[in-house]
């Protein structure tokens, strides 16, 4: 078992980057010819992929503040750059998502030589729902994200203060010791002399 520092951040970063694969499959898989309910599927499970994708970036955001300062650095541009490939592959989808949409209520439309029937938009407003809800889950993601990155900035900062206090306090501590430690030294001489003096007033009187 791989116990060092980084261990969670780069499992969690590994699941994210097989998610990011999927997810660009499916999203081809969707924009190529072929039935609509099929590509609108393939969306469905798309988005299913981009929540958990979301999670695993979220998982990668909390573990970032447990790895050590000096090995941080990389690790927090990785997280940018999952970052961005995640806002990437919430683009397409919506693109995707809205050119599938249109060109399947054109198919419909066409495919029945007149308008649409209540049914036909029933099914489609179905549809659409579904897609919906898809995206406001991923929009509720990304808000999450974004909550616990401040979160984890803000402990961040605490604990640095923290840090910065308690190295105060340490350097008043020693402070403190080395002036204990000046006095001692003056008193053990100050001891020294006056038993000096004692012995020169015996012998002088004695």
């Amino acid at each position: 078992m791989d116990n060092s520092p980084t261990s969670l951040f780069d499992s969690y970063e590994h699941e994210f980057t097989q998610f990011i694969d999927t997810i660009n499959d499916k999203l081809e898989e969707a924009s190529a010819d072929g039935e609509a309910e099929a590509r609108l599927s393939t969306l469905r499970r798309t988005a299913m992929d981009l929540e958990e994708a979301d999670e695993m970036l979220s998982q990668m955001q909390i573990e970032l503040p447990s790895i050590p300062q000096s090995l941080r650095a990389p690790y927090q541009q990785r997280l940018g750059a999952a970052k961005s490939t995640l806002a990437g592959a919430k683009r397409r989808y919506k693109e995707t998502e809205a050119r599938v949409a249109l060109l399947g209520g054109r198919a419909r439309s066409a495919g029945s030589g007149f308008a649409v029937s209540s049914t036909n938009d029933g099914y489609d407003q179905s549809d659409r729902a579904r897609l919906l809800a898809g995206t406001a889950r991923l929009d509720e993601g990304t808000r999450r994200l974004e909550e616990s990155q401040r979160i984890a900035l803000e402990t961040e900062q605490t604990g640095a203060d923290i840090l910065l206090n308690l190295r105060g306090q340490r350097e008043q501590i020693e402070h403190a010791r080395d002036t204990l430690g000046t006095a001692e030294s003056h008193i053990d001489r100050a001891s020294g002399t006056l038993k000096g003096m004692i012995r020169r007033g015996y012998t002088l009187f004695f």
